[in-house]
Order: C-alpha cells, then structure tokens, then sequence
C-alpha cells in the first residue's frame, strides 16, 4: 500500500510514502510491515554522499492468538495482552545486541499501554495475545554523514518517538489482520518543537539541529481518545514557546495523517480477501 505522507515546518516540506501490508506472515495469526521511506539530507556538503539517507523506519509486527492460558494459570476475565519490541542487531548505527536493553522495554510499555484501552478483552477469558515487533531499520538522530551533526547533542534518543508511533500503527494493523475485536483503530502519532520554537509534525530528529522536546501519543479517531501520551524534553518558558498542549495537539494530528494510510491498508486488504 502506498500512500504519500507529508512532513512541513515553517520552512520545508517534504513529500514522504509510507508502505503498509498486512498478512505478511502466514504463520501468524495477524501480521502488518510497516516502512516510512527515508528523507534525503539537506545539509550535506560532501561529495558522493548528498543522495544517501538520513534515517528511515522499516518495522513488522507479528500477533499470536488468541489462544488459552496454560491450566496452571490464575483465572483472568479479561485478555492477558504482552508486547514485546526488539530492535534488530543492524537497526541503527551502533550495532544492537539480542537481549533487549532499557530503551526496548520502554518501548514494549509504551505499545502495551496503547493498545490495552483498544482490546476489548473481555471477549477472551482466560486467553492470551501477544504482539511482537521487530526494529529493521530505526530513525537515526542525526545523519552519519554530516559533520556538523557530529557536535549536536544526541543524548536524547529522539529517534524512538517517532519509532513508538510507528509502533503503534504497525501493531493496530497486525491485530486488525488477526480478526480480534477493538473498540476502534488505534494510530501512532508524533509531535516535536526544534530550535526556534517552531513546531513540527512527524520530525526527523537528523533534519533538525535540536528538538527541545517531542509527544507521541497513540489515538483513537472514532472516540476522540488518547490511550497512551509520552512527553520528552523541556519547552522553555519564553513566550514565544509552544505549549505542552500544543504539542500533544499537534502530535494528534499526526495521528490523523497515520489513521489515514491505515484505513486505506485494511480496506485493501479487505477488498483483496473479498475478491472484489
């Protein structure tokens, strides 16, 4: 499925696709692969590498079950729901190791979050689901090339805010896939505010000298709820400086653009198993 995305500031905008397929693992009961072409850098002076990319976001998500608890398990109403998101060994510059670290597991919270006020759980007592995300390629927070990126400050692992709002897309879509019931289709946005104060939807954290803070937040359009909202950085306190508020704003409306590609997907694939 390929549907263009739009990334603006005051200043640039760029044209994005974003690639969304379900059912790409048969074996599971529900799977989606998610891939947000990468932007081309816009600062770089050196020879034979103006056309490389800053950073991309390639994810799949596979969803096991429903399916019942083991017998010695205690009695539970409503769906016991477990994500897990790894990031593969070759994800990002600084090679990645196979025991998940910190910054994983607060991504699998964040995405567990999200998706627990979409699930109707109560429809699989006693059961179990479990959503596993794989990280193939991870927004970078600044471009490998560039020197002058090399002195910035990067300490704040902007990169993962975009990619728990692909996260969560990525996983609506794979349980949408898997047949389970929802209350509604749940989408990843992400705000930020760079240098300047100037607010930026969906940002590339290596287009931008600095991001003083960013939101993701994870949306239900239908019911106009948000189920999961992770703030990062300080704003500042001058008056000409956007407000959490916002920013939270902003980052929903992220989320609208993301619920768009994402409908367009399952009806896709909705009209592909219907023959139409």
């Amino acid at each position: 499925m390929y549907v263009p995305r739009f990334r603006n500031d005051i200043r640039i905008l760029n044209i994005l696709s974003t690639v969304l397929k379900t059912g790409v693992t048969p074996s599971a009961s529900g799977s989606a692969y998610l891939e947000l072409e990468s932007s081309k850098s816009p600062n770089s002076n050196t020879p034979g590498l103006a056309s490389l990319s800053t950073s991309g976001l390639k994810l799949t998500c596979t969803v096991h079950g429903p399916r019942p608890l083991p017998k010695s398990a205690p009695f539970s109403p409503h769906i016991i729901l477990s994500a897990h998101v790894k990031y593969a060994p070759f994800a990002t510059r600084k090679r990645r190791g196979y025991l998940r670290d910190a910054s994983e597991r607060d991504l699998g919270v964040h995405l567990e979050t999200a998706l627990r006020g979409v699930i109707i759980g109560d429809r699989w007592p006693k059961s179990g689901v479990e959503v596993i995300i794989t990280i193939l390629e991870g927004e970078e927070d600044q471009w490998w090339g560039d020197e002058r990126a090399r002195g910035a400050v990067t300490s704040g692992e902007w990169g993962m805010m975009s990619v728990l709002s692909g996260c969560i897309t990525v996983a609506s879509a794979a349980i949408t896939d898997a047949g389970i019931d929802c209350v509604d289709v749940v989408s990843g946005g992400v705000a930020a505010v760079v240098k300047g104060g100037t607010l930026v939807l969906d940002p590339v954290p290596s287009e931008h000298q600095e991001i003083l803070a960013a939101s993701v937040v994870a949306y239900l359009p239908a019911r106009d709820e948000i189920t999961d909202l992770w703030v990062k950085g300080d704003i500042g306190h001058s008056d000409q400086s956007a407000s959490y508020e916002e920013l939270a704003d902003n980052a929903v409306q992220a989320a609208l653009g993301s619920h768009r590609v994402l409908v367009a997907a399952l009806k896709e694939t909705a009209d592909i198993k219907m023959g139409r």
